[in-house]
């Protein structure tokens, strides 16, 4: 049986407009660019360390393929 992997769907919500250039490239990491643009990503802790460093610009949830 085939192990189901955990995916989280990361979706911009603000502008990097003004924000430090460390934070400007954890959205480029994360494939993001511009309010409203979303990616999926496997659910890693590194994923999710780049999630937390970002959460005031994004918003993220849960999902199971």
């Amino acid at each position: 049986m085939a192990k189901k992997v955990k995916k989280i769907k990361v979706t911009q919500t603000k502008s990097i407009i003004d924000r430090p250039k460390d934070q400007k490239a954890t959205i480029e990491a994360l494939g993001l660019g511009r309010p409203n643009y979303f990616r999926t990503h496997n659910d890693t802790p590194q994923i999710r360390g780049m999630v937390r460093k970002v959460s005031h610009l994004v918003k993220f949830e849960e999902i199971e393929e």
